[in-house]
């Protein structure tokens, strides 16, 4: 595997994580959410190393999901994008939570090229492909029963 997908890999997981700290520094409700969520990135890691297919699944969903939701359906990524240029410009910080989902956006980014990239070069057969999206179905699914068990409400 090139040195680029496995460097950005670990970039995009390290910077999704410390938006997870950040936020759940700021939000405590979020914490044993954020903490549940950061085992599906220690997995990533873990898995991707190995050249998992299971791995670049999950990495690839999850990352799909969440930028999805929060580009398209919440709006928090072009809000916390908006809130970090004025921080630039100001030196003052507001609604540092919502600048951390725009950090985890571009982790995600990163992770989803740098995923699919490293999938891509397996040369994937039908047995690699299933894998693939079996990883990204079992972390969706993952995902929505720590949303019911741990949200705050």
């Amino acid at each position: 595997m090139p040195r680029w997908i496995r460097l950005s890999i670990f970039i995009g997981v390290l910077l999704f994580i410390l938006a997870l700290v950040g936020s759940a520094i700021v939000v405590p409700q979020l914490r044993l959410l954020h903490l549940l969520q950061a085992l599906i990135y220690v997995a990533i890691i873990l898995l991707t190393r190995r050249n998992s297919p299971w791995g670049f699944g999950v990495a690839v969903f999850i990352s799909t999901a969440w930028n999805c939701l929060n580009l398209f359906v919440t709006h928090l990524s072009l809000a916390g994008a908006a809130l970090l240029w004025s921080f630039i410009q100001t030196g003052h910080l507001v609604r540092s939570p919502t600048v951390m989902v725009f950090v985890g956006t571009l982790a995600h980014f990163l992770l989803i090229i740098a995923c699919m990239a490293g999938f891509l070069r397996l040369r994937p057969g039908k047995k690699q492909w299933y894998r693939f999206f079996g990883g990204g179905l079992l972390v969706l699914v993952y995902m929505a029963l720590i949303i019911v068990v741990a949200a705050p409400r």
